[in-house]
């Protein structure tokens, strides 16, 4: 009976989800009204991500706007986006909050270009130990008695396999978000 790669596949998928996700969050010097989705603003004593509290579009590629649907939020989004760690000076005009993208440096690409690297070297990393946590699991169901040695091979061919395809995409992802950080 050959290991099942159905949730090992699971996991891996939701690694690449998690990676992906956490990439939207990078300013590529392109508005992105994505950046925002991180930052809570604290609305009747919950935190709450701004995206909930309003309305957040990027009408032109410089500038995202913030429409609070409540006006009384107005005061608290603009502070929770300066408390933030995204680096732009919000400006209110008593209805709506714009966020105007500066263009980046070319220092600054370089570093964002290597943080995008560090980020999808650590989502590899995931995607081995997960790669890992299946061959254990092979292993100790050889042990058991429930598979035979070639079992254990292909399972460990398959799961290899899966590893490698999920290790292309991580890195099409990432070429595709290092394409946009450098795009001028």
């Amino acid at each position: 009976m050959k290991l099942k790669t159905d949730e090992f596949e699971a996991k891996m998928k939701k690694s690449l989800a998690v990676y992906a996700e956490s990439l939207s969050t990078i300013r590529a010097g392109r508005a992105n009204p994505e950046i925002l989705s991180r930052v809570t603003v604290n609305y009747y004593g919950a935190p709450t991500p701004i995206t909930q509290v309003s309305e957040v579009r990027a009408p032109d590629p410089r500038t995202i706007t913030v429409t609070p649907w409540d006006l009384s939020m107005l005061k608290q989004i603009e502070r929770a986006i300066l408390a933030s760690d995204i680096g732009i000076t919000p400006a209110n005009d008593g209805r709506i909050i714009r966020l105007t993208i500066p263009p980046l440096t070319e220092e600054r690409r370089r570093e964002l270009k290597r943080q995008v690297e560090r980020m999808g070297e650590e989502a590899k990393v995931a995607i081995r130990n997960i790669r890992r946590e299946a061959i254990d699991k092979a292993k100790s169901q050889k042990k058991a008695g429930q598979m035979t040695e070639d079992e254990v091979k292909l399972s460990e061919k398959d799961v290899q396999a899966l590893t490698d395809k999920y290790i292309k995409e991580i890195d099409a992802v990432s070429e595709r978000k290092i394409k946009e950080i450098l795009n001028i």
